[in-house]
């Protein structure tokens, strides 16, 4: 049973690794031309403008989730295909840059032995990383409308892709299934760990090499 010290912990941490995400995408969709986020106030890091009340739940409960889709009109991109790759990949690119340097912060403050207010502050990071990193990992899976979906898409065929688009509401059903009957959680949270030891290890090396440890 979880107690109220780690909902306090994990839920300005699930706001911060959506927002991060979101705000990716928006971004990403501007620097390629398309306006039509910032237009609806989706350039933005506040968390308001993002949530999704089912993903968030999701974040907090099993590490994992999504947040209101950023609107992107792929009219504006000189290649549609790509600049849609594009800004879908850079949510979770942006998801594990942020994972990897909550992690080395969270491991900087282990080797540096703090007072408990910051031991504190190093958990909080530590369950931002792994946030993070589970939510780039879920949104990189090659399934609409997760965004690995739009990655792939780049490859496909067009014959294949609106076989996608015309069973799209079928798909998304059966992602939600899976989910709920937890289908895909032993995948998910394997990916999640291998991504999340790595950060660490690579962390423990960079404390080693710069002396701090």
């Amino acid at each position: 049973m979880k107690d109220l010290q780690y909902y306090l912990t994990v839920i300005p941490a699930a706001l911060i690794a959506i927002s991060f995400h979101e705000m990716s995408h928006a971004g990403a969709a501007y620097l390629l031309g398309d306006r039509t986020a910032k237009s609806e106030g989706r350039l933005s890091f506040n968390p308001i403008s993002h949530i999704d009340p089912l993903g968030l739940l999701c974040m907090i409960f099993f590490g994992f989730g999504w947040a209101r889709p950023v609107p992107v009109n792929p009219y504006y991109f000189k290649n549609r295909r790509v600049g849609m790759a594009l800004t879908a990949a850079a949510g979770p690119l942006c998801n594990f840059v942020l994972g990897a340097v909550s992690i080395f912060i969270y491991v900087a403050i282990v080797f540096a032995q703090p007072g408990r207010l910051l031991l504190a502050l190093g958990q909080f990071f530590s369950v931002l990383g792994s946030l993070s990193i589970g939510l780039g990992f879920f949104n990189l899976l090659p399934v609409p409308p997760l965004d690995g979906s739009k990655v792939l898409f780049l490859f496909l065929p067009g014959r294949i892709i609106n076989w996608f688009y015309r069973y799209d509401g079928y798909i998304r059903l059966a992602l939600l299934l899976c989910l709920w009957f937890g289908l895909l959680d032993g995948m998910i949270g394997a990916g999640q760990r291998f991504l999340l030891n790595e950060a660490i290890d690579l962390a423990i090396r960079i404390c080693v090499f710069v002396g701090l440890a």
